[in-house]
């Protein structure tokens, strides 16, 4: 079966939406996941002293309610600051504008949880933008142009815009990638994705440094989807190689140990490894503008 489905991948010459891995709270047949997150539970505070608002749907003109974080400089210099948007899964999904309080769950996970929870300190001081999905899915062209609004509405180096999600969010990443010839993203990072990979798709998602995380004993996503993509954009020798970081025995949700670091040495040594934190990887690459 996996090689029919390895066929498969390599035949479709359509551009098209990466399924959906998520599980659904409400089936409970649905697999879900029981992972220990290394190190979860000893994180360093941190003395950060940015500021992370909320912005429930409708505030302004954005497709998305979503948590705004500056960082302590923000209100009172000129510097333009790199962004970054993280994409939350399924279990996330809300509409501020109805529930105000449901704009809280985008903290359940990610860079928005670990603002909240004081544990924020990337080596450069970036805006973090953590929209919530309203819609049950993350449709292709609303994050498109949410991406250009806050770019637009917040003070931001627009050579350093960079996007990360877990699960249906991972899935929404590589779908930025994977849908515009002319996406407006320096770097990537998707966790937890899978998806139906063509030959444009790869072309596409080449364009942009990626750094893929998933768990080899996730039963939600197969772990084989970001071996075959990562493998297939290298193979057409891209300007930065794609990696690709796998841990043993983690499920769907290796999103915390990730964005948190502490994922540091339980990764399968037969990928790449995970030497340098996300943010740093991240902040090495620009977007050239033609």
């Amino acid at each position: 079966m996996l090689t029919i489905g390895l066929i498969a991948l390599g035949c479709s010459k359509e551009p098209v939406q990466p399924v959906n891995p998520n599980p659904d709270s409400s089936n409970p047949d649905t697999p879900g996941d029981t992972t220990k997150i290394p190190g979860d539970d000893t994180l360093p505070v941190t003395d950060d002293k940015g500021t992370q608002t909320p912005m429930p749907l409708g505030t302004d003109a954005a497709p998305f309610g979503y948590w705004v974080y500056t960082p302590e400089g923000y209100a009172t210099d000129t510097t333009r600051y790199p962004l970054l948007i993280y994409l939350h899964g399924s279990g996330e999904v809300g509409n501020s504008q109805s529930t105000p309080t449901d704009l809280d769950k985008v903290l359940t996970y990610g860079p928005s949880r670990m603002i909240a929870e004081k544990h924020w300190a990337p080596s450069h001081p970036m805006v973090v933008i953590s929209p919530q999905c309203h819609e049950g899915w993350w449709d292709r062209e609303h994050v498109r142009a949410f991406i250009r609004f806050v770019s637009e509405t917040y003070r931001i180096d627009t050579t350093r815009i960079y996007l990360t999600g877990i699960s249906m969010g991972g899935n929404a990443t590589l779908d930025q990638l994977n849908s515009f010839d002319d996406n407006q993203l320096a770097a990537a990072v998707p966790m937890g994705a899978a998806g139906v990979m063509n030959d444009l798709f790869t072309q596409r998602t080449a364009r942009v440094p990626l750094w893929m995380f998933h768990g080899e004993a996730d039963e939600v996503a197969s772990p084989e989807f970001p071996m075959q993509l990562v493998s297939a954009i290298n193979a057409l020798n891209p300007q930065v190689r794609a990696k690709l970081t796998l841990y043993p025995g983690v499920g769907h949700l290796c999103g915390e140990m990730t964005y948190t670091g502490t994922g540091v040495g339980f990764e399968d040594p037969a990928f790449d490894p995970f030497s340098m934190d996300i943010y740093t990887w991240m902040y090495q690459y620009t977007k050239v503008k033609h």
